[in-house]
């Protein structure tokens, strides 16, 4: 898999020190563009671009820049991307019409981003007709938990850290209700459950079995 980041999600992961946890999850790749670098990040996480910068110089995170867009003739589609997304999610935040846009010019199959509130990237792409799949950190610890790297207890040990290092209030509990929700119960899209079972069956998991035993354990 291969991803798209938002600001946000990259400074939580960081500020945990549990950015690799992103890196080994999306096997083909994670990428951001310049402007979540130059702008975004360097006002809101400064004191932890020394370290991305790190990652970014290892390949660890690709940067698309407009030349490297150019390059490879999608910046005018990226461009029009942008538009679109502006109209929808205003000019408020440009990290992540710019964390959109870019997974949709790529063609990147994820977007994470924890940004959940209702008209924000995440909640609408749900609800759109549209091929990027948005994850928040949470989504990533749970998917990491089914696929049968780590047990219960780290998963919930790395939400915890997450949650305590950017001062988020979340609750695993909550996260995982709506995770159930959103891919068992009462899915905006029935793409997702489809989705979601394959990878599963992918890694010769039973979802069904080891969500209940998450739910136990919390």
């Amino acid at each position: 898999m291969r991803a798209s980041l938002d600001t946000n999600v990259i400074i939580h992961f960081y500020a945990a020190g549990l950015e690799n946890i992103i890196f080994d999850f999306f096997d083909e790749g994670v990428c951001i563009y310049e402007q979540i670098r130059n702008v975004e990040l360097k006002k809101h996480a400064y004191n932890l671009l020394d370290r991305i910068d790190a990652d970014i110089t290892s390949g660890k995170i690709e940067v698309f820049t407009e030349g490297k867009l150019k390059s490879e003739s999608v910046y005018n589609i990226f461009l029009n991307n942008v538009n679109e997304n502006k109209n929808l999610y205003g000019t408020g935040d440009l990290g992540e019409v710019y964390a959109i846009s870019l997974a949709q010019t790529l063609g990147v199959y994820s977007l994470v981003t924890d940004d959940i509130k209702q008209g924000g990237p995440y909640m609408s792409l749900l609800q759109f007709e549209d091929e990027v799949m948005p994850f928040t950190f949470a989504d990533i610890l749970i998917l990491r938990y089914i696929r049968g790297e780590v047990d219960e207890n780290q998963t919930v040990i790395d939400f915890e850290d997450i949650n305590d290092a950017s001062d988020l209030r979340w609750s695993f509990r909550s996260h995982l209700a709506k995770f159930i929700r959103r891919f068992f119960k009462n899915p905006y899209r029935k793409e997702d459950k489809k989705w979601l079972f394959e990878f599963a069956e992918n890694y010769g998991v039973d979802i069904k079995e080891k969500l209940i035993t998450l739910k136990d354990y919390i």
